[in-house]
């Protein structure tokens, strides 16, 4: 008889490596699931808890945000502050909806967005009023001119103060939150919200005074200073701030992307944005100076067109993410850890839009539909960021924790296959044959089908057998094990050697089956 024990166990799927590389001498390997990079440390210092650290952040931003409002109020009067506050929040939702939409393909925490907007409607917004008004009365005193130290003031001081405030926040993400930022679109994204934060707290100044001068004038209506002031920064420019401090975000996403061995270059990239952003601040601020039409012409030839450049920059980085899914993921489908048709959808915008409705039709109540979306919405930002992971090793942007974060992110993926690989490869189908949207068909009371027909449930009750309870997988019953991941839907040839015609052959992905998930060798908070 030979012995149970001595049989080989089928082995989970291998992790495609770099062929030019080897992982472990170069980008290192991971690490074991006693000794896990990213498990944190017990320490004796209260100042290295995270807890305390976000907590001191969050005590610091509310005092920056009492000074600002008494300072703000003091300026405007109660009157002129609450008109302020109700005519500067109109663009925000605007402003933060498109940013967030842009970040759509690798959507970044809330946690880091809000930081940046508070940080740029608080702190930043502080230090602006306190330096501006420090250095213009200590220029009029030295001087003894107080018009040219207004004029020199707004077109020098004040775009320095206020570009390198704002510029902070995305330091300090680009520092502490290194892995999310990961590319330009994550640039973008934080200095758009930490700008949109900063023109807030600054137009709520703005149109306060404007107010309270039509109180004194006793003016009203389209001829009032506060509706001048309401079409210029609300109306026609309330992208301004943001065109600026984005410019600083592109030289620290492309800074992001850079091999590590460039060094030069990361630091010299966010420098080189930061002085555009301050020199175009100081065009704009400076652009009365130009005569009657100054501002106008300032507007028209510089300010749109430099809108509409960052703007295409912007969609066509998203596009990028996009294209980048679909280079590097098929080399995952072909060791086994994705199905052949998820490269194709998860690099469609449609599609995955379309799988989450899909998971979310295939339930039988809302709780586990809005569950199973959820799902399948994590699945498909994992997948992008193992695709941005792989491609910045390619470019040397990676450090030596790229075995360990590639394995994490593959064991999240692992996680939720059941859920998302069918319906991402159902999504890739009917995207392929421009079906009708899965919504369509639930608005008008017809209930989505199910691609290969429903399981039959667990007779130990839903939630049996999976971590997450989101109820039946589909494909397999309740409780079945990861003999066979994919099913007879997903069956497919061994794969033994395969190239993507991008100068990178990927070695022998090892078998397309797996017995069991990955482990969890790491966890980021």
């Amino acid at each position: 008889m030979s012995d149970p024990s001595a049989q080989p166990q089928q082995a989970h799927p291998a992790v495609p490596v770099l062929h030019e590389q080897r992982l472990d001498e170069v980008l290192g390997s991971a690490p074991e699931h006693c000794r896990a990079r990213y498990r944190p440390r017990r320490v004796g210092m209260v100042w290295r808890s995270k807890v305390f650290r976000a907590g001191a952040v969050i005590v610091a931003l509310l005092l920056c945000g009492l000074l600002i409002l008494a300072l703000v109020r003091e300026q405007t009067g109660p009157e002129g502050f609450l008109v302020g506050l109700g005519l500067a929040v109109l663009p925000v939702p605007l402003l933060m909806a498109a940013f967030r939409w842009l970040d759509r393909v690798e959507p970044g925490p809330w946690r880091n967005l809000i930081f940046s907007f508070a940080w740029g409607a608080c702190a930043a917004a502080l230090v602006a009023i306190i330096a501006n008004s420090f250095a213009t009365r200590w220029i009029a005193t030295a001087t003894a001119d107080p018009a040219s130290a207004d004029t020199l003031g707004a077109t020098v001081i004040a775009p320095v103060v206020e570009e390198s405030a704002k510029a902070a926040a995305v330091l300090l993400i680009f520092l502490f939150r290194r892995r999310e930022f990961s590319g330009v679109v994550d640039g973008i994204v934080v200095a758009g919200f930490t700008a949109t934060g900063f023109a807030f707290t600054e137009n709520i100044l703005y149109l306060g005074n404007a107010f309270g001068e039509d109180q004194q004038l006793g003016s009203s209506g389209f001829a009032s200073v506060t509706a001048g002031t309401f079409f210029v920064r609300i109306v026609m420019s309330p992208f301004a701030h943001p065109l600026f401090t984005v410019l600083t975000g592109l030289g620290f996403g492309f800074a992001a992307v850079s091999a590590r061995r460039h060094r030069v270059r990361r630091i010299a990239l966010p420098v080189l944005g930061l002085l555009l952003a301050m020199g175009l601040h100081a065009l704009w601020n400076g652009s009365s100076a130009f005569g009657p039409y100054g501002f106008y012409a300032v507007y028209g030839i510089v300010m749109v067109p430099a809108f509409g450049l960052v703007t295409w920059l912007a969609i066509w980085s998203r596009q990028r993410e996009l294209r980048t899914l679909a280079a590097e993921l098929p080399a995952y489908a072909a060791a086994g850890w994705l199905t052949p048709a998820e490269p194709s959808a998860l690099s469609s915008m449609r599609a995955r839009g379309m799988a989450r409705d899909l998971a979310r039709h295939w339930q039988q109540d809302r709780a586990r539909g809005r569950a199973a979306a959820r799902a399948v919405a994590e699945y498909e930002s994992f997948a992008t960021s193992l695709a941005g992971l792989r491609r910045r090793a390619r470019h040397g942007a990676v450090g030596p924790d790229f075995g360990a974060r590639e394995r994490e992110l593959l064991h999240h993926l692992w996680q939720r296959r059941d859920i998302a690989a069918p319906a991402l490869t159902h999504a890739a189908r009917l995207t392929s044959h421009r079906a009708p949207h899965p919504a369509h068909h639930a608005h008008h009371g017809h209930r989505v089908p199910m691609p290969y027909g429903r399981p039959p449930a667990h007779p130990q009750g839903p939630g049996h057998g999976h971590g997450y309870g989101y109820g039946p997988v589909y494909g397999q019953p309740y409780g079945q094990t990861h003999a066979q991941p994919y099913g007879p839907p997903y069956e497919q040839p061994q794969a033994q050697q395969v190239g993507y015609g991008n100068g990178y052959n990927y070695g022998d992905p090892g078998s397309l089956r797996a017995s069991r998930p990955l482990p969890r060798t790491d966890r980021q908070p």
